[in-house]
């Protein structure tokens, strides 16, 4: 899928300022925080939220290219590294946050982080740094594809799972997840992609005016989320500490999985240029995909604080995660100078 907001430039990144589009969210949190929509204009922005998640998974649906998918399945077991990396060690590493005690940890920020360990990796971004790294552009493509496809089937079961057990939530999650996932995301992608034969040329031609509109998306799931969470109590129950909380394991969490990912591809051995698609593609988290699964999983009150780990993990992957790409493309090119870029085919 398209839309992982976000890349910024190098200098951006080494100044540690946060990318526009992160920007932009956080002006509409704030928006949200002072100005929440309340009664019939909740009621208006619930709906069109459900509509812009609808078409959000029906445009990613269309953009996804077959070629894409199997242009790398030669190297089926880097991908399932890759598939591990995402929905077996970070579920894992989530759990163990969830088993810090609740005096350190809000119960409702260990169960952003669960959230945040399910969700599947980015395709933009994975791609654009694996390209950086002078890595395999067409494996990146395939595995961070691949990624999102299966998320949309296993992350509502680990979620069903995993947060049902830990946080105590409802009885009967899990169904309605799944019933909401199938209704809001799994059919209109599948429309999607069955009515690419006739739609994709338009897609590919505008797939600057598709990008605004991802985000426009996200920004509309993001203030109506916001909006119930902050009637519901939000600032009131997180705090500063909380947020340097979230920071912090969010930060540990992906300095984890980049050395486990990056010991585990010199282990098996793999090429360089395959290493840096294992490192960034199983170390990523959607942003574009976990706002809208979060509110499509989750009622409006909860949606605020689920997201709240997303977004600023969000922003520490793009900053690391560049400074990486570079000493990789260093490193490459030191032994092939000439060496240039695969391009996805």
């Amino acid at each position: 899928m398209e839309g992982d907001f976000g890349m910024m430039g190098l200098g951006g990144i080494f100044r540690f300022r946060p990318d526009p589009f992160t920007q932009i969210l956080i002006a509409t949190v704030l928006v949200a925080s002072l100005l929440p929509c309340r009664g019939q204009a909740a009621i208006f922005f619930g709906w069109a939220t459900t509509a812009a998640i609808v078409l959000l998974f029906f445009m990613h649906g269309a953009k996804l290219s077959r070629q894409a998918i199997f242009g790398g399945l030669a190297v089926w077991r880097l991908h399932l590294a890759v598939l591990s990396s995402t929905y077996i060690l970070f579920p894992l590493l989530g759990l163990a946050i969830a088993m810090l005690p609740d005096s350190l940890v809000d119960p409702g920020i260990k169960m952003g982080m669960m959230f945040l360990c399910i969700l599947p990796s980015t395709v933009q971004s994975s791609i654009a740094f694996t390209s950086m790294a002078r890595g395999n552009v067409p494996a990146a493509v395939c595995s961070a594809s691949l990624s999102n496809i299966v998320g949309i089937f296993i992350t509502p079961l680990l979620a069903g799972v995993l947060i049902h057990s830990q946080m105590d939530v409802a009885d009967g999650f899990l169904l309605t997840a799944i019933q909401s996932i199938a209704m809001k995301l799994l059919a209109p992608f599948i429309a999607g992609h069955l009515m690419r034969p006739w739609i994709g040329g338009f897609v590919d031609r505008h797939r600057v005016f598709l990008g605004r509109l991802d985000r426009g998306s996200i920004l509309l799931v993001v203030y109506t989320a916001f909006s119930a969470a902050v009637i519901d109590g939000l600032w009131h129950r997180v705090s500063g500490f909380d947020l340097a909380l979230i920071a912090g394991l969010s930060t540990a969490l992906l300095a984890i999985v980049l050395v486990v990912t990056t010991v585990g591809a010199r282990i098996a051995g793999l090429s360089v240029e395959d290493e840096t698609v294992l490192v960034f593609c199983g170390s990523k988290k959607s942003l574009a995909s976990g706002v809208p699964m979060a509110g499509a999983l989750f009622v409006p009150a909860q949606v605020g604080l689920i997201i709240l780990p997303v977004m600023v993990f969000h922003q520490i992957q793009l900053i690391v995660c560049a400074a990486i790409a570079q000493h990789y493309a260093r490193r490459v090119e030191r032994v092939t100078p000439d060496l240039e870029p695969r391009a996805a085919s």
